[in-house]
């Protein structure tokens, strides 16, 4: 696994101790491995398994406190994106953690323009589906960079590539720790904590960064600075 898409062995473990989180895959191994690979992420977790979309479409709609959605983007019942698009409206403060064995860039970053929590592909290793999971759990938004980095946003710096690496020149000691920290997809919250400041403090230091970045949003921030601590880490 490259280093880059490790969400990072030390991404927060949530406060919780009991988790319900729905499952939804129709292949029986993906459920079971899942279900293995997130065996650590809480002392407890109530697991609702569906085979397809309208199965999950029902457990969703009786099952108000859900803590994460796990789903398969192309079970049978489901028009994809779009499904997921309409996940999205119906279900808006529940994250959505989407998973997929095809490893489509264009899709990858549709998907987190929707503003879903996260993108696991079925190839990745159990430890790094963990983490991402906690990652997420936390607060935070997972996708790999390398799936990242090859399809920019719509509101990508036109002179910048989607495979460039961004200068830092200009920012303080300070916000390259803040930079660090937003290349894990932490958000600000953790961010303060990780760092010892308040979360207006660290609003201020993205500012900066983004004009530095020549970035318009946050997505574009993340990618651009995991781009960064991917090419300094092997330095």
């Amino acid at each position: 696994m490259a280093k880059e898409d490790d969400p990072g062995a030390t991404a927060p473990v949530p406060d919780k101790t009991a988790l319900r989180v729905l499952l939804a895959d129709d292949h029986e191994m993906v459920r079971i491995a899942m279900r293995y690979a997130l065996g650590g992420i809480a002392d407890s977790i109530d697991w609702l398994e569906a085979g397809d979309a309208s199965q999950a479409q029902a457990i969703l709609e009786r099952e108000p406190a859900l803590d994460l959605a796990l789903l398969d983007i192309n079970m049978p019942g489901s028009s994809g994106i779009e499904w997921i698009r309409a996940m999205r409206r119906a279900y808006p403060t529940l994250p959505l953690l989407v998973m997929s064995a095809t490893e489509d860039a264009q899709m990858v970053r549709a998907l987190i323009d929707l503003g879903v929590a996260g993108f696991i592909p079925k190839s990745d290793q159990s430890g790094v589906i963990l983490q991402a999971v906690r990652l997420v759990l936390a607060g935070g938004t997972y996708a790999p960079l390398r799936l990242l980095a090859q399809a920019p946003g719509p509101d990508a710096a036109a002179s910048r590539p989607a495979t460039s690496i961004p200068t830092v020149t200009g920012l303080t000691g300070r916000q390259r720790e803040v930079l660090a920290q937003l290349a894990r997809g932490l958000p600000n919250k953790l961010i303060a904590r990780e760092l010892g400041l308040s979360e207006s403090t660290v609003k201020v230091h993205l500012l900066a960064i983004y004009r530095v970045l020549s970035v318009r949003n946050r997505t574009e921030a993340v990618v651009a600075a995991q781009a960064f601590v991917a090419v300094e880490s092997r330095r």
